[in-house]
């Protein structure tokens, strides 16, 4: 008999969440089968689910993942712990935020947008005992709208103009679906939902910095250095929502984030492959770095980069002459300016650790704040200096 074909209730404690009916040839619900098992997710964190149920939902994944990728993605990310393979990606189920970019043919940015309107929606309709008091959900709700008005290039800084901010989201189809049901907390803490939306804004943002400087690196390559320049150039200004992220994660409460941290071991910022790979395409990292804990955990990017990647130091350094002086010095302004916000933006990374970690250990196997220390010192573009 196959997987939830008994539509008994999910099994765990006081739990009601009845499971779709999947008569066997007869076609599979997927939405309404996340929707029953977020339900639960909403009850426990990812966390605490039920063995019998991860073993049912794995059953499930194997006999029909096949023919439901939405499905697919979302149960690979909700089974990672079960099946040992917890890690950034899954924890921010960043696969199935993949597929719902995709399918919706969004930029990176665009969806980092939907992704802080997401947490404007969510803070301000949110209910219940474990709230952070309201100056503090005041102050989340305002660097999020931050972030969405500078998303649509229209930044604003008085607090009265905030509320008049327009908040994008997804048409009201299947993909909308998909994208809430993107948060797997592994605990109960209101905290954590914000924080991951936060996380994963992340990972929209650096992905589109890499995406500009392959685009830079390309535009180089082919004498383009006016378009090369305009690059760099929007590079720096998506670099600032990235610092204005730090300031919306510093509302998280100390004793929230330490509550959920104890069961996110193995599961890090050290494994963000966007991350790495915008570091990979502004300059080819040194053999120390290459083989240090930061690439060991994004194995995918590390055998690009052993494989040849081109960089867009490679491309500054080999057009040196062809550029002229005055290309040569405006595109120099245009990098300098990206590695000084890069700089900023490690060095507020770095604070923020300081103040929610102490001198706890990283949940990536590092040693947490020093790591970070230690990486301050490395340069998007450094090899530009031996040139």
């Amino acid at each position: 008999m196959d997987a939830f074909t008994s539509g008994d209730p999910l099994p765990g404690p006081a739990t009601h969440v009845a499971v779709p009916m999947v008569p066997r040839g007869a076609a599979l619900d997927a939405p309404a089968i996340a929707t029953a098992v977020a339900a639960q997710v909403r009850r426990t964190g990812t966390h605490a689910l039920p063995v019998a149920m991860l073993v049912r939902l794995g059953e499930l994944r194997r006999r029909h993942g096949a023919g439901h990728p939405f499905l697919d993605a979302y149960l690979g990310c909700v089974l990672a712990r079960h099946e040992c393979r917890f890690s950034n990606r899954t924890y921010l189920a960043l696969p199935l935020l993949e597929r719902v970019r995709a399918a919706a043919g969004l930029a990176p940015d665009r969806l980092a947008a939907l992704l802080m309107a997401d947490v404007v929606r969510v803070e301000r309709s949110a209910a219940g005992p474990d709230l952070p008091d309201p100056p503090t959900r005041r102050k989340r709700i305002r660097h999020a709208l931050r972030f969405v008005a500078a998303s649509h290039d229209h930044p604003v800084t008085a607090d009265d103009q905030l509320d008049a901010v327009a908040l994008p989201e997804l048409p009201a189809t299947g993909l909308a679906t998909w994208f809430g049901l993107s948060v797997l907390p592994v605990s109960t803490r209101h905290d954590e939902y914000f924080f991951i939306r936060a996380l994963q804004t992340h990972e929209m943002i650096f992905t589109t910095l890499a995406d500009e400087m392959v685009a830079a690196t390309a535009a180089l390559r082919a004498g383009r250095t006016e378009q090369a320049i305009a690059r760099v150039e929007r590079a720096d200004r998506v670099f600032a929502r990235a610092a204005m992220l730090f300031r919306l994660v510093a509302t998280l409460r100390v004793d929230a984030f330490l509550d959920f941290r104890e069961h996110t071991e193995g599961a890090s910022a050290i494994q963000s492959e966007q991350y790495k790979r915008f570091e990979a395409v502004c300059g080819r990292p040194s053999g120390t770095r290459l083989g240090s804990a930061a690439f060991a955990g994004v194995p995918r990017v590390r055998s690009a980069v052993e494989a040849g990647v081109d960089t867009l130091s490679d491309a500054r350094r080999e057009a040196d002459t062809a550029l002229g002086a005055v290309g040569r010095a405006a595109l120099d302004r245009a990098l300098g300016r990206l590695e000084a916000g890069h700089q900023r933006w490690k060095a507020a990374h770095h604070g923020l650790a300081v103040r929610m970690l102490g001198d706890a250990p990283g949940s990536g196997y590092t040693a947490g704040v020093p790591y970070l220390h230690a990486c301050l010192s490395n340069r998007l573009f450094g090899g530009l200096a031996a040139s």
